[in-house]
């Protein structure tokens, strides 16, 4: 599993010349409701086992929560079950509204 800065996510995010990962969103739908990256796959941690299939397996995914412990736990899951490109977005969408969007709303 690799690891990624907001910042390198929010770089990779702009670079047309870079294959775009799924943005898989862990938290509950609540938190999604309040606030989200755009274009995210959104499956709540609790629901990963039973929809995995629905994720490209070769496909690289950037898993992300709040602060990055439960996006951490379904990446390791996603890896032990085939999952190659497995991607933890560190510190999560608080991560992200402190380094690279501070008007991103803060829970």
């Amino acid at each position: 599993m690799q690891h990624l800065q907001p910042q390198e996510l929010a770089s990779w995010l702009t670079d047309a010349d870079r294959p775009q990962p799924v943005l898989l969103d862990v938290r509950e739908a609540n938190e999604v409701a309040y606030c989200a990256l755009p274009g995210i796959v959104h499956i709540p941690m609790q629901e990963i086992p039973a929809r995995q299939q629905e994720l490209d397996p070769d496909r690289p995914t950037v898993v992300i929560c709040h602060h990055g412990m439960r996006s951490y736990q379904v990446a390791m899951f996603l890896e032990r079950n085939g999952f190659e490109q497995m991607i933890n977005l560190t510190g999560g969408v608080a991560g992200w509204a402190d380094q690279v969007d501070p008007a991103f709303p803060r829970y």
